[in-house]
């Protein structure tokens, strides 16, 4: 091979290993799954439930042709997943796009860009995602190497709930009625209930481990609407790694973790092996006045020298767990994460947004709803109760200037300003406005966005708010009412977590930053469905800036239609 054509292979091999592109293919469909002594058709993506795990490299992009064959619209969102200018695959039903309906297919482009670590997928149309969802694992691309000791071994560990109803009945019911949602009937590990529920001793996840070996667990909560604590017997977890990002070695005892986000975390095998261990999640509920599932799932952890020995029950260790309405101990863990790197922080921004966000209550006629007085539950972001467009998307609205989708009064500040966290609110307080509003954000802004927990409506509850298209750095959190004048004077500008899912505590608040340098439409909404499905959500449009590089993707061919 001659000088010049051997230069040009090695050119064109560069170039193919830095724009490494996967294809997928996920046909989503209906199969019985039976648990809890039940069997059900429940909806999952290529039979499985959980559904399987994607691999990618820093920086690449993946096709993943979504095939329709359920009875049910479907949209799919890549959690975790910026998506630079390409909002037209980011997923949410009616905001980015019209759903896939029974039959049809649609090619998502997931662009990775500066995740690190564990994202992961999921339905994000109705409660679809209850039993559609999987992670995603992305791995430095070579020669970047891992800041932490390489494990000897990966293991993706999914927490979720399970009804034994079809969950589309329980969407169906509350959403008739006003009222809150039946609870989930099982909390599961990888799917798998544990041996404390009926019918579950067999259907428990067991993890087989071998004595001084080191395990990379790569976790997501895809529960619905529980944040959770979860603990091994006699073993320590180090978090290396939050929402997709890194972040500075924390050994726990054990972690907390809402809906919709990641944590990466080492497990060492050095205990005893000839014992057998449980791990086990249960919830964290802030408010007991509100209905939540408050049992345990269990899995197991075994060495493999245990594993053809009998063991006793004296033998099996159970791992301790916070108190279900212990908020000291979840958010002791939440404000101890820090990033890996320092001096990243917007320090000085451009806009402060303040929104609140509550539970709220719409009155029925005849005061015929489930909720509280006869009235409708639901819920807002500065007294407005999201109303999500019902014949085309926000996207595609936005892009072909299309009117009367949506308006652009999203306010910067709370519209009525009140004791947010009173143990008694005036009634008028609970009434939200309907409306489809947005908030026009410019390319390039600093922004900080505070987030107001109230009291409305029983007390308040803590909420995790998830941001599409953007990480974010969590500078302050804090109870009772945000302060503007003294709170940002104790903020976290040096090494504050870098997340996309952050949680709000029960009558607080919490502060981020970032830059809006990715120009689309990007949804921001609680994590706990019944909230979502009740309206605390917004949408953020981020303008185009003037360069190439800063405009919105064209939109791809085969976007499904809207009607």
């Amino acid at each position: 091979m001659s000088y010049p054509l051997f230069i040009y292979f090695l050119i064109s091999l560069s170039l193919y290993n830095s724009c490494t592109a996967h294809h997928y293919t996920f046909t989503v469909k209906e199969v019985p799954y039976k648990k809890l002594c039940s069997t059900k058709k429940i909806l999952t993506v290529n039979g499985r439930f959980p559904g399987q795990t994607l691999k990618a490299y820093k920086g690449d992009t993946i096709y993943v042709n979504v095939r329709n064959r359920a009875s049910e619209n479907i949209t799919m969102h890549w959690h975790g997943v910026e998506q630079p200018r390409n909002p037209w695959s980011d997923g949410p039903e009616y905001i980015t796009q019209c759903p896939i309906r029974p039959g049809s297919d649609f090619l998502y482009e997931v662009i990775f860009s500066i995740e690190d670590t564990t994202v992961w997928w999921h339905a994000h149309s109705s409660w679809t995602r209850a039993t559609v969802h999987g992670l995603i694992f992305v791995y430095p691309r070579p020669p970047k190497s891992l800041p932490f000791p390489k494990a000897d071994h990966e293991v993706p560990l999914i927490l979720g709930e399970w009804w034994k109803k079809d969950v589309r009945e329980v969407v169906e019911l509350f959403t008739r009625t006003g009222g809150d949602p039946n609870v989930s009937d099982a909390l599961t590990i990888n799917g798998h209930p544990g041996l404390l529920y009926p019918c579950s001793k067999s259907d428990t996840f067991e993890l087989t481990v071998e004595k001084r070996k080191t395990y990379r667990i790569r976790m997501v909560n895809a529960a619905m609407n529980l944040i959770l604590f979860f603990a091994i017997a006699k073993h320590n977890l180090a978090v290396v790694a939050a929402d997709g990002h890194y972040t500075k070695p924390l050994n726990a005892t054990y972690i907390t973790i809402s809906p919709g986000q990641t944590l990466d975390l080492l497990l060492h095998a050095d205990q005893n092996p000839k014992r057998t261990y449980y791990m086990a999640a249960r919830a964290y509920h802030s408010n007991p006045a509100i209905n939540f599932n408050n049992s345990t799932t269990i899995g197991i952890l075994r060495y493999t020298s245990s594993k053809s020995t009998k063991t006793s029950s004296s033998s099996k260790r159970y791992p301790k767990l916070p108190y279900y309405n212990d908020t000291s101990a979840a958010f002791r863990f939440f404000t101890s994460i820090k990033s890996l790197y320092s001096g990243q922080v917007p320090v000085k921004i451009s806009r402060r947004l303040i929104s609140t966000v509550s539970i709220n209550l719409l009155t029925c006629p005849n005061n015929s709803c489930e909720g509280p007085n006869g009235s409708r539950l639901a819920a807002s972001m500065n007294n407005i109760s999201f109303v999500t467009p019902s014949h085309v998307d926000i996207l595609k609205a936005y892009y072909y200037h299309i009117r009367g989708v949506y308006g652009t009064r999203f306010p910067s500040f709370p519209p009525l300003v009140f004791n947010f966290t009173a143990e008694d609110q005036p009634l008028f307080l609970q009434t939200p406005r309907l409306a489809t509003e947005v908030k026009m954000i410019k390319y390039g802004e600093a922004l900080e966005i505070v987030l107001q927990g109230t009291s409305l409506v029983g007390g308040g509850i803590d909420h995790p708010m998830h941001l599409h298209g953007f990480s974010f750095y969590v500078v302050g959190v804090g109870f009772g009412n945000y302060n503007v004048t003294e709170d940002p004077s104790n903020y976290n500008l040096k090494d504050p977590p870098y997340r996309n899912t952050v949680t709000v505590p029960i009558n607080g608040w919490v502060a981020i930053r970032f830059i809006a340098d990715n120009p689309g439409v990007w949804f921001m909404h609680c994590h706990f469905d019944r909230h979502l499905s009740w309206g605390m959500n917004v949408v953020f449009i981020v303008k185009n800036g003037r360069g190439l590089n800063q405009q919105i993707l064209p939109p791809p061919p085969d976007l499904p239609p809207c009607y």
